[in-house]
């Protein structure tokens, strides 16, 4: 009878296509895997450094584990497991601790999954890490998004992050082994590819390439898909690709533009490579350029020095900005970070305030945007699920809509004409479906 292995993913979309790529080393090595509240012989724990109260998380989660199989072989991975594996290694129950490097060779490192006296830890110095890991996951095996890792690290030193002490440096699959994935994710029939990394729009430092050539070569393959970027920093949003993806059917109308602050003191203290007044102009250019394009915000609240006049600042500079939603974090403390040491810490009650209020506006750009396509045309990728006889997917220009549940509709290009908002929902009329995604035309 095989063995039984159950994974858990904290953090990004990143993390949660590294974990696919942990599975199937189980996998290949006759491993079963189950879901994670089932009884299994090993948990593997994948981290984050971003999420509040790591430590706290990671052994809620070894708990949970060991209360579904108190023998299980409990190992843990991740930037957290990078950053601080001396703490994990003294939680309860846990036997393994594996670096970023190690996590794609976990089974060079275990003879047999039998529990042990001692945690056992394998993490390299942030100096070596330098190798970059495969990494493609489907989105809760929906079989219609798949994330595909085509970036690691950072080369910039944002005063909050840890990231670049957890990841190392910028660096990128080659453009050739990078194709040879994109294909072999095409011919398991998946119809959005999100490329994903830790600053993706970094994409071919070192390889004397960059993200918008290889978005070029990308496209030009042969197929019935379409490529969403997961995130871009504004100064690496370049004309080049806003012209492409204007003019290319097969990129989606949809950028998710991290902006941090609204405040031009709040920026210079985080040490963004931008200022604001070049965040308001790319937004409002992107929005000219391309009809009803998405826009998605990372935004933090609470920074060090982030007063109430700081906020408002915030505030109101994305109350003004045509975007589509907002993504909001609640600024915590990291260790090793520059920010940590700064003066003016906010109080934790004005912090989750300031989170409720931004989250608030986010829930009224997303339904004046969503109302805003009312009588307009959107390509919807479709999913298979199905709740209480609806199914959901995602417009290019990632609008959320709901239509009663049809089989014929799953993993297809189908054109919707929206007519009705039901938060968080759009709804629309079936027009038809598009079998075939032009390529680009220049």
């Amino acid at each position: 009878m095989n063995q039984k292995v159950a994974l858990h993913t904290l953090g990004c979309k990143l993390n949660f296509s590294e974990t696919s790529t942990i599975g199937k080393q189980f996998k290949q090595n006759g491993f079963e895997v189950v879901e994670f509240s089932e009884k299994a012989d090993v948990f593997v724990i994948n981290t984050c450094t971003v999420t509040a109260n790591a430590e706290k998380e990671c052994r809620q989660i070894v708990r949970r584990a060991l209360r579904n199989n108190p023998n299980a072989f409990i190992v843990v991975t991740g930037c957290y497991a990078q950053l601080r594996p001396e703490e994990i290694s003294n939680i309860n129950g846990v036997d393994l601790v594996l670096g970023s490097n190690e996590k794609f060779n976990l089974f060079s490192y275990v003879d047999s999954f039998q529990k042990k006296e001692l945690a056992c830890i394998y993490v390299s110095s942030t100096e070596e890490l330098n190798q970059f890991g495969l990494a493609a996951s489907s989105d809760a095996d929906s079989r219609t998004r798949a994330y595909f890792k085509i970036q690691d690290g950072c080369d910039y030193k944002c005063s909050f992050c840890t990231i670049p002490l957890a990841r190392g440096l910028s660096r990128s699959l080659n453009e050739s082994e990078l194709i040879n994935q994109f294909q072999d994710i095409l011919s398991q029939n998946y119809k959005e590819i999100i490329l994903t990394g830790v600053n993706v729009g970094d994409y071919g430092k070192a390889l004397d390439t960059n993200l918008y050539k290889l978005l070029l070569k990308l496209i030009a393959l042969e197929g019935d898909y379409r490529l969403r970027i997961s995130s871009i920093e504004p100064n690496l949003l370049t004309d080049e690709i806003l012209t492409l993806t204007k003019n290319s059917n097969k990129l989606t109308k949809h950028f998710h533009i991290p902006l941090q602050s609204g405040s031009a003191k709040i920026l210079k203290l985080m040490q963004r490579r931008y200022t604001k007044e070049y965040y308001f102009d790319l937004i409002h250019k992107v929005k000219s350029e391309i009809p009803n394009v998405g826009i998605g915000v990372d935004v933090i609240v609470g920074f060090p020095g982030e007063g109430e006049e700081e906020f408002l600042e915030t505030y109101n500079f994305l109350k003004e900005l045509p975007i589509s939603y907002l993504h909001v974090f609640t600024y915590s403390e990291r260790p090793d970070t520059k920010a940590i040491t700064m003066e003016g810490q906010v109080p934790i009650n004005i912090r989750r305030k300031r989170n409720n209020m931004l989250r608030i506006l986010s829930e009224k750009k997303r339904h004046e945007f969503y109302e805003s396509l009312i009588g307009k045309k959107v390509e919807v990728l479709f999913e298979n699920d199905n709740v209480n006889g609806m199914m959901k997917g995602f417009s290019s220009n990632y609008v959320r809509i709901v239509h009663e549940y049809d089989e014929t509709l799953i993993n297809k290009f189908t054109e919707v004409l929206i007519n009705k908002i039901s938060d968080p929902f759009a709804k629309g009329e079936i027009i038809g479906q598009k079998y075939s995604v032009d390529t680009v035309n220049v």
